[in-house]
């Protein structure tokens, strides 16, 4: 049997979450099927965690472990770190330069998908449609002034690099704007101000399923508070209504849209792009690589609309994994 090891925790503050998604893998990977081990992957180090919870530090020189006196390695590793170092190309490329197959897309794509501002940049001039942004660094000049002019009221302040929706704040006054600055600066250096749009938003999952990209039932976000943040996903402040309720016509166009940026940008694995219907036309928010797989998740959801259990959902990825050849 094939030793899978499942990496999860990380190193952003999504890394409870990710402790979550990591455990309901564990749960349900087949164990008749494959010999399953859980990797903490922390800031304090890295390790295999047995059933009893002893720790045991990973080699990272080939990715290995010592558990009773025998070397334990690897043929395969799931994903599931949302956040950095899994979501942002560094275990990717860690893995890649191992040639240790992996289920997650390859350090590029995730590195560009992980940064919102590169990835909308990247999209634009294939005509996918955006909100209007405003980028700043810290250091930066702000021109508050500058800012509304470009983007309008209400706005939303996000951290360029960060999941979970830690860091967002959406702005209705502009007194609110430097205090909203400031907290995206609290998870990044870099952030983006992005327009407000105002319409139906939809989340789409997309993975290969045997061999081909298939689209999952779409869900609507319709959240309690201003917006689908931290609390909406995980603490019940928010309907995820799944298939999303949107006409046939909107669910072709989102469909169309999710498969092109999926095959435009040589994509693998999971992912789950955001939407925002304005007037029926889709535009993208953003895309995650390594999305939540907790019980509340979306994903999990989706798949389940789908008709594809977890284990045979996270089967696939193995499986797909182990059939990689690019190294």
């Amino acid at each position: 049997m094939k030793n899978v090891a499942i990496i999860m925790g990380g190193y952003s503050s999504e890394y409870k979450i990710s402790l979550k998604s990591g455990e309901v893998v564990y749960n349900h990977l087949n164990k008749n099927r494959y010999n399953v081990y859980k990797i903490h992957i922390l800031k304090e180090g890295w390790f295999y965690v047995d059933q009893q919870n002893n720790r045991f530090p990973i080699d990272k020189n080939d990715f290995s472990a010592f558990v009773d006196g025998q070397k334990l390695q690897f043929d395969v590793v799931f994903n599931s770190i949302h956040g950095s170092p899994g979501e942002d190309g560094l275990m990717q490329a860690y893995f890649k330069l191992l040639q240790l197959p992996q289920t997650s897309c390859d350090f590029y794509q995730a590195a560009l998908t992980f940064n919102k501002r590169d990835l909308l940049s990247v999209l634009k001039p294939y005509g996918i449609k955006t909100a209007i942004s405003y980028y700043l660094n810290a250091g930066d000049v702000i021109d508050e002034d500058q800012i509304i002019k470009r983007v309008g009221l209400p706005c939303f302040v996000k951290p360029n690099r960060s999941g979970s929706s830690f860091g967002i704040t959406m702005v209705k006054e502009q007194s609110q704007l430097l205090a909203a600055i400031q907290n995206a600066y609290n998870e990044d250096n870099e952030i983006i101000i992005e327009s407000y749009l105002k319409g139906t938003e939809v989340s789409v999952g997309v993975f290969k399923y045997k061999g081909e990209i298939t689209v999952l039932p779409m869900t609507e976000i319709v959240s309690e508070n201003d917006f689908f943040d931290y609390e909406a996903k995980y603490e019940g402040k928010s309907s995820e209504i799944t298939p999303a309720r949107i006409s046939e016509e909107e669910h072709a166009k989102v469909e169309d849209v999710v498969k092109r940026i999926y095959t435009i940008l040589n994509m693998d694995g999971f992912s789950r792009s955001e939407f925002i219907l304005v007037d029926g036309e889709p535009f993208l928010l953003e895309m995650n690589t390594v999305p939540g797989l907790t019980a509340e998740s979306i994903f999990p959801q989706q798949a389940r609309e789908a008709g594809i259990s977890l284990e045979e959902l996270f089967k696939n990825a193995v499986e797909t994994a182990l059939k990689k050849t690019d190294f």
